[in-house]
């Protein structure tokens, strides 16, 4: 590269031999160079690759596409500043400066490529079951972080400042930071679990361990947000979600929901009949679903009736309370039509005869 860079030098000499003439050439040099390096990427190397089935090379050609080209520009002025041979002040800002510009460009570049792979990665669940469509956001800030982590470090080493002092200083703020708010930290890593492991998603219906339950609207890194029935709206910490039990009446296999109807027939009722009208109540409704059937099952003798329920099943947790009020205006519509007699607890009281002879024996007549 020295030897190479002597030649060019030499070879200006013998073309210009002003210094800022020669300066000025070897500006026009990379700039050309760069331009027909561009040439060569837009127009050969970008039709080749438009012609290919994959997206990828595009939009890797894409990002750095720009970068190249500034970079050989900048590597161009770089040269004719060190051959015009200002003061060693105005070479030092001047060399660092472009190096400052390039480091953006590709850090910007760098990011935008992590990015791209990560978005390319989270397409396939099955392997990399930590980077999903729900966790794309963190990871994106993370990179972001990374590389102007890693950008800042280099640019202090250009510009020479101690980074000693800053480390230090940076090690005290973080130490009392996490102290201050833990909390939050808390709820962060307990976010970035929830979204990992995925006990639940948007759209489930979820029931708490303190008993609030309703439809999951958002999933942030800080807390979630419950949407109830009553059109109420819960946000709860992500350090409680990932410290308490939690009930998903969404998962499972499939998204739909029992429901059980408990019901009492009176003794000497015929069996069977109430089977069937039971049935019969739970299929002619279109909320029901056919698939798993309804049916129905004889639980207990009870004190004063025969105890049945009658299982089906509905699409969505949600519609859990209005099918159960179908069903159980249904049953006791049909209940009514078909003679099926439903029993109430019935207690019969004796009265001891010894407490009113008692009572009597202590009146004393005149």
């Amino acid at each position: 590269m020295d030897f190479k860079k002597e030649y060019l030098l030499e070879l200006l000499v013998k073309i210009a031999p002003n210094r800022y003439l020669q300066a000025l050439l070897i500006i026009f040099l990379f700039l050309g160079l760069a331009k027909v390096l561009d040439m060569i990427l837009t127009r050969v190397i970008k039709k080749w690759i438009q012609k290919t089935t994959l997206k990828l090379d595009d939009q890797i050609l894409d990002i750095f596409h720009k970068p190249v080209f500034l970079s050989i520009v900048i590597f161009g002025l770089a040269l004719a500043t060190e051959r015009i041979a200002f003061k060693e002040t105005i070479n030092f800002i001047t060399l660092n400066s472009l190096k400052t510009i390039a480091i953006l460009f590709w850090a910007t570049a760098a990011t935008r490529f992590l990015k791209l792979l990560l978005n390319l990665v989270s397409r396939d669940e099955s392997r990399f079951k930590l980077i999903q469509d729900r966790t794309l956001p963190l990871f994106n800030n993370l990179i972001i972080l990374f590389v102007t982590g890693v950008s800042v470090y280099i640019l202090f080493l250009i510009w020479n400042i101690d980074l000693t002092a800053w480390i230090a200083s940076a090690g005290i703020l973080g130490l009392a930071i996490s102290f201050a708010a833990k909390d939050t930290l808390s709820n962060l890593f307990s976010g970035v679990f929830i979204m990992a492991d995925a006990p639940y998603k948007l759209g489930d219906f979820i029931v708490l361990d303190s008993g609030e339950r309703g439809d999951v609207t958002s999933i942030g890194i800080r807390s979630t947000r419950l949407l109830t029935r009553d059109d109420v709206e819960i946000t709860v910490p992500n350090s409680i979600m990932g410290n308490t039990k939690i009930i998903n009446e969404a998962g499972g296999r499939h998204e739909k929901f029992r429901i059980r109807v408990k019901v009492g027939v009176a003794y000497g009722s015929e069996i069977d009949k109430v089977h069937t009208v039971l049935l019969d109540v739970a299929k002619s409704l279109p909320d029901v679903c056919k698939i798993p059937e309804p049916r129905v099952r004889f639980r207990a003798f009870g004190d004063s009736s025969l105890d049945h329920e009658l299982l089906c099943w509905v699409q969505k947790p949600v519609l859990r309370g209005r099918v159960l009020h179908m069903l159980n205006t249904a049953v006791y519509k049909r209940f009514l039509q078909e003679g099926i007699q439903i029993p109430f607890p019935q207690r019969d009281v004796h009265v001891l005869s010894t407490l009113t002879n008692t009572a009597n024996k202590d009146i004393t007549l005149p």
